[in-house]
């Protein structure tokens, strides 16, 4: 029935069930075959003149390529952020949009609280030192009666909090439309966005990447950080200044971080944030588990599929 086009990486070997939904339903399935999740232009260029729909990473639609698509009715975003793709370019060109939300928000909210206790017992570095041949045990710190401040409450900050109440921690949340019975659910206190920054121990951000909340951290809101606190971020780029976050690490401000998206990806490997002690920083991995990537390539190839045969998908962005 149509040509799909995968640039999601990884939907080989792990969406196995995806790909025969996709090919049972009559459509012919084109892979991405190297482990970036995006295609260059130039990738895109050799097969959009030919697909009918697409599941896609981090490639760059716009314009420029719904231009040289004409036959594209649908693009599926493996995952939640749709800062890649120009949803006026698309809805020009009659192109629906879908992306996979709540889908890998378990995934998101495991690495979270992962980088927390990384960040306070110092993990990665202890065990550098002892493949180094250092028998070095660092001191580390205590999770328990730490105040944790979440920067936006919706499903993955509050999957964060449910995860952490186990750990005996005060939870405190800033959200401009927070969701009050979650809330008093999960013993969250919500409050203002001072309050969480001057307040907490840990500083998790799980805000979306919008105009209003672009480097919502930046050096001011560093700076009302509590001293010798940690900032994590698992969410959008966008929403931190990078540059203000190493100064307030190197500086000694903060006692440190852990990042997993990056303004520029792949990251260059002269960034000052890689290089900067005290950062922890991983590659884009918050929804890179097997049942993430099972789930969501079903997901997404349903909607490619009701969207070919003539069905509204689900999660359509851009109506």
């Amino acid at each position: 029935m149509g040509n799909i086009l995968i640039t999601a990486s990884h939907f080989r070997t792990l969406c196995q069930k995806a790909i025969h939904l996709l090919e049972s339903n009559g459509h012919q399935v084109i892979l991405n075959d190297h482990e970036l999740p995006y295609y260059s232009f130039e990738e895109l260029a050799v097969w959009a003149p030919e697909i009918d729909g697409a599941i896609i990473g981090m490639d760059q639609w716009n314009e420029q390529v719904f231009q040289i698509a004409p036959k594209l009715k649908i693009l599926a975003r493996f995952g939640v952020g749709v800062d890649n793709i120009d949803l006026e370019a698309a809805k020009r060109h009659g192109v629906q949009v879908v992306n996979a939300a709540g889908m890998n928000a378990n995934a998101g909210a495991d690495l979270a609280v992962a980088m927390i206790l990384n960040c306070l017992r110092g993990i990665p570095e202890l065990n550098r030192k002892l493949t180094d041949g250092q028998w070095s045990r660092a001191v580390g710190r205590d999770l328990l009666g730490k105040t944790v401040g979440l920067l936006g409450f919706g499903d993955i900050g509050g999957r964060v909090a449910k995860k952490l109440s186990g750990f005996e921690v005060r939870l405190l949340a800033y959200d401009p439309y927070p969701n009050r019975e979650k809330a008093a659910a999960l013993g969250v206190t919500l409050t203002d966005l001072d309050t969480v920054l001057t307040q907490s121990d840990i500083l998790s951000i799980h805000m979306p990447s919008i105009p209003a909340t672009r480097h919502v951290m930046n050096r001011e809101t560093f700076a009302k950080m509590k001293p010798d606190s940690y900032f994590i971020n698992t969410a959008r780029a966008a929403l931190v200044d990078t540059q203000a976050l190493v100064d307030a690490v190197a500086g000694g401000h903060l006692a440190g971080a852990a990042v997993d998206v990056y303004e520029q990806e792949p990251l260059p490997m002269g960034a000052p944030i890689l290089h900067t002690p005290g950062i922890q920083c991983i590659p884009h991995a918050g929804a890179e588990t097997r049942e993430t990537y099972s789930n969501i390539s079903m997901m997404t190839a349903q909607a490619v599929i009701d969207s070919l045969s003539g069905k509204e998908p689900k999660n359509w962005l851009n109506p």
